[in-house]
């Protein structure tokens, strides 16, 4: 059955739907606001390219870089009370939903120093921070699912840190996620927090899968090859969703859920189409179950809003067919493993060089200022 306003079909499915975007802009002109009001939009996601385009595009934040700069602050300092202050802003802005949710929509993240993460201990260090320096109940501080961002998971959520596990491409490293999860749910309960109040998601990115596989795909130049263009990342997430729904099935979850304690969503990440010869909606309409959530650029937000076709789930009744299509990749010669190591390993460092950008762009606006 389909419903005439897309936005509200996909809410009436279980899908929350987040904003992946935040700038000065945004929170000073009420843009965040209206789409809060107005558009069905329930949370907030922000990553490194994020930050860098909002605070090096116009001069929302020369007042703020000119205090920084008076006080002579180093430059990782003026970043973080430069981000955390957006974030804290845009967490006071979904605090309505948050509330009204009990605690599980209404959510902005930030994201650790990317720099950090292979680095178990200042990953943790840094979580701690930033859930120090927001001071906002409806926060989730972003870890990459690298291996040693794994223990820094689990270590957060022992204390209470509320999470967004990031740039998760395998399903490998799903099941790796999971257990993270359950392993810091466990020890939070040990150590005397209250379990309703911890919540998490695990972020899987989608469209880089599609963009990394169809390369491929093109180069091999069949009919059988073809057929297979944009197949991947779609059966790639639906997998990972058997997965969820296999874990809160599982005696680990239920020990936890009797115990107060909330699943961690899975959350579509990069879900702006690429191809412009595919359908600019298909990552979320191909993608309704019900818990899950879906984060959109705003041109995505505005697509599905204007033409998408929303089913009521379009997820279950499909993993046969999800797992036979990558087989059939398999059988092409397309090696899905050395595909998402690459997209993980890729995906930190083009972070890392988004925050090395907005460092040295910051330090020579912070230099000139002081002059």
């Amino acid at each position: 059955m389909l419903v005439s306003d897309p936005l509200t079909a996909l809410t009436e499915a279980g899908v929350s739907i987040w904003l992946d975007d935040l700038s000065r802009r945004r929170l000073s002109e009420g843009s965040l606001a209206r789409l809060v009001a107005d558009q069905h939009v329930s949370g907030v996601t922000t990553n490194p390219t994020i930050f860098a385009k909002a605070i090096t595009s116009g001069d929302a934040y020369t007042d703020q870089v000119r205090a920084l700069a008076l006080r002579q602050v180093d430059v990782d300092t003026a970043l973080r009370e430069l981000t955390t202050y957006d974030v804290r802003w845009a967490c006071d802005v979904l605090r309505p939903v948050y509330d009204a949710t009990d605690g599980v929509d209404g959510r902005v993240s930030i994201e650790v120093d990317p720099r950090f993460a292979h680095d178990t201990d200042r990953t943790i260090a840094e979580a701690r921070a930033l859930w120090w320096l927001v001071d906002r109940p409806n926060l989730l501080v972003k870890i990459p699912a690298a291996r040693q961002g794994l223990p820094a998971i689990s270590a957060c959520l022992a204390e209470g840190i509320d999470i967004n596990v990031t740039l998760m491409f395998s399903l490998h490293r799903y099941r790796e996620v999971i257990e993270a999860f359950l392993d810091g749910l466990e020890h939070a309960h040990a150590n005397g927090h209250d379990l309703a109040h911890i919540h998490s998601v695990a972020s899987f990115f989608v469209s880089r899968v599609d963009t990394a596989v169809d390369q491929r795909l093109d180069k091999l130049g069949t009919d059988r090859a073809a057929a297979l263009r944009g197949a991947a990342a779609i059966a790639n997430a639906r997998l990972a969703y058997q997965l969820y729904e296999q874990y809160v099935a599982g005696d680990r979850w239920q020990a936890l859920a009797r115990a107060g304690a909330h699943p961690q969503r899975p959350l579509w990440a990069s879900t702006g189409v690429k191809d412009p010869r595919c359908d600019d909606t298909r990552y979320v309409t191909d993608l309704v179950a019900p818990g899950v959530v879906n984060t959109m650029p705003e041109a995505t937000l505005h697509a599905v809003a204007d033409h998408a076709r929303v089913p009521r789930d379009s997820v279950h009744g499909t993993y046969p067919q999800a797992r036979q299509t990558l087989d059939e990749l398999g059988v092409l010669g397309i090696d899905y493993d050395e595909i998402v190591t690459t997209l993980e390993t890729d995906g930190v460092a083009a972070f890392d060089a988004s925050w090395d950008h907005l460092t040295a762009e910051l330090s020579a606006t912070l230099t000139n200022a002081r002059r």
